[in-house]
């Protein structure tokens, strides 16, 4: 048996993890890909930016729903486009953003890179976010 931590400790040392200031340099392209993996009512609470909300449990069957590729009117168009793309993924502490970064890894996609440290650490470093909207 494994513990949570060390699945994911495992998963970390086949994927690529980012920093948040790595992330907030990639923001300067306003075509970034931020895919926010939290639960919605997480993502409501303060997000980034940009970052369009798929949760973790349902990513690999929305991710042909980015806004950048939904104007493709079939799956494969949609994914082939965001394959080639740098695809941050990011959670509230980087375990859910790793196993999402592996999870597209093996769905064919180049380059789906880990924010270490998540929300936690982008809110330490005191980078921005899009507060809570009533």
């Amino acid at each position: 048996m494994k513990t949570a931590q060390e699945y994911i400790s495992e998963i970390k040392a086949n994927i690529i993890e980012v920093s948040t200031h790595d992330l907030l340099t990639a923001m300067l392209n306003p075509d970034v890909v931020i895919i926010d993996v939290r639960e919605h009512e997480e993502f409501l609470l303060g997000h980034i930016e940009g970052a369009v909300n798929f949760p973790r449990g349902v990513l690999e069957m929305k991710i042909h729903e980015h806004p950048l590729v939904s104007h493709h009117c079939e799956w494969v168009l949609a994914l082939n486009e965001l394959a080639e793309k740098e695809i941050f993924l990011i959670c509230r502490t980087g375990g859910r953003s790793a196993l999402a970064a592996d999870s597209l890894q093996n769905m064919g996609f180049k380059k789906p890179l880990s924010v270490a440290g998540g929300m936690v650490q982008w809110q330490q470093d005191g980078f921005p976010l899009v507060p809570y909207k009533v």
